[in-house]
């Protein structure tokens, strides 16, 4: 036990976080049991430390972070060990990567019914791992939040020392002339835009070493661990998945083909579709269907998850249109319904807006039914919204 104690005051005294998570505050912290599900990459490492050292004098000991990739815990588990701690006084238990233990869920209900004084805050992958299956009753005991990458609001504010706030999407859109007035004479946000697509999704870009190597490594460990552990996926599909996602990175994102996918990667259509099911989960794709359907029908578009892995993908033939389109949807997948129109470049969001997002620099015909979302600008009016204002949405 000491030495865990002796690892967490050490990560507590080097720990540094630059930006405050806004799901920090969401988030109701007097639940015994909280899970934090978030994809590779998107810093669910850094929120469990950030949450001890704002509210944990580490002297007291009464908070403690575990990792379960020490070799302890796949020998001996963790009730035992959250038994002992509740025994030293602890009170709140941090672990993280819980989904790599066998039986994780019925050692965190172990654990809730063991030790009613004890507070556990765990994370796990964005890969569904059979819940609509699980019969432990863990959904039950545990509120579970979805920690996302950094939105632009929290890559500018850490890029200015501004501290802009998030605004709905009807806020946005109805009173989008009055935020630029808040916003503009402070920043120009295109200038830090352009930046943001490339490296400011994963808060890894913070450490000193190559973004685009940490970020392919985090993909392929996206695919190796999470989907293949998690979906019981044998290893000798492992390069068609990956291939698959290449493909669909340096493809027409509107247009996807998936019997010519599942001829490319040697496999059968219905598997193709399951493994667009799997990177979608993973948060390595966004599938957008058209209004009136969904999975299992193919869907109208397949984008890359966000801007950031077109980039460590590079493919040179991906153009500016498809990048942020890219973006857009990123940014309203979480909270919204968005559907593809048969128009390029145009979306319909909760059954009930059109938005075309389109280049400032060209001319474009306009319906009177559409809000136009432009970039390669920093200015709105009327039914004119920039582009990296949606980026304000989280």
């Amino acid at each position: 036990m000491e030495t865990f104690f002796i690892s967490h005051a050490y990560l507590m005294e080097h720990f540094h976080a630059p930006v405050r998570r806004s799901l920090m505050d969401s988030i109701d912290w007097s639940y015994r049991m909280i899970g934090i599900r978030g994809p590779r990459g998107v810093g669910r490492t850094s929120f469990l430390l950030q949450y001890a050292k704002e509210n944990y004098d580490v002297r007291l000991r009464q908070c403690l972070y575990i990792n379960v990739n020490s070799f302890y815990f796949q020998a001996h588990g963790i009730v035992d060990f959250a038994g002992r701690f509740v025994a030293e006084g602890g009170q709140v238990l941090l672990i993280d990567q819980v989904f790599k233990l066998q039986n994780w869920r019925e050692q965190l209900c172990e654990c809730y019914r063991l030790y009613p004084y004890l507070r556990i805050v765990y994370t796990t992958t964005s890969v569904s791992m059979g819940e609509e299956e699980d019969t432990t009753g863990l959904s039950s005991l545990s509120r579970t939040y979805v920690l996302h990458g950094f939105s632009f609001r929290e890559y500018i504010n850490l890029a200015t020392q501004q501290s802009f706030e998030p605004y709905t999407f009807d806020k946005l859109l109805n009173d989008h002339e009055q935020i630029l007035r808040t916003i503009l004479p402070k920043v120009h946000p295109w200038n830090y835009f352009l930046d943001y697509l490339k490296h400011g999704y994963y808060p890894f870009f913070l450490e000193n070493h190559n973004f685009t190597e940490a970020l392919l490594k985090a993909m392929n460990n996206m695919i190796e661990v999470d989907l293949l552990l998690n979906k019981q996926i044998e290893l000798k599909y492992l390069a068609r998945i990956k291939k698959l996602l290449y493909l669909l990175a340096i493809n027409d994102p509107t247009s996807p083909n998936v019997s010519k996918l599942a001829t490319e990667i040697g496999t059968s259509r219905a598997t193709v579709m399951n493994y667009l099911k799997y990177l979608e989960e993973a948060r390595l794709i966004n599938m957008v269907h058209r209004e009136g359907e969904k999975f299992s029908k193919k869907p109208a578009a397949i984008y890359l998850h966000d801007a950031n892995l077109m980039y460590a993908v590079y493919e040179p033939s991906m153009t500016e249109q498809t990048i942020m389109e890219t973006f857009f949807v990123n940014c309203l997948w979480r909270h919204h319904t968005v559907h593809k129109a048969r128009r390029a470049g145009l979306f319909r969001i909760d059954n009930t807006t059109n938005i075309c997002v389109c280049d400032k620099t060209k001319r474009v015909r306009t319906a009177a039914d559409t809000i136009y979302v432009k970039y390669n600008t920093d200015i709105g009016r009327e039914k004119e919204i920039p582009l990296w204002l949606f980026g304000f949405l989280y």
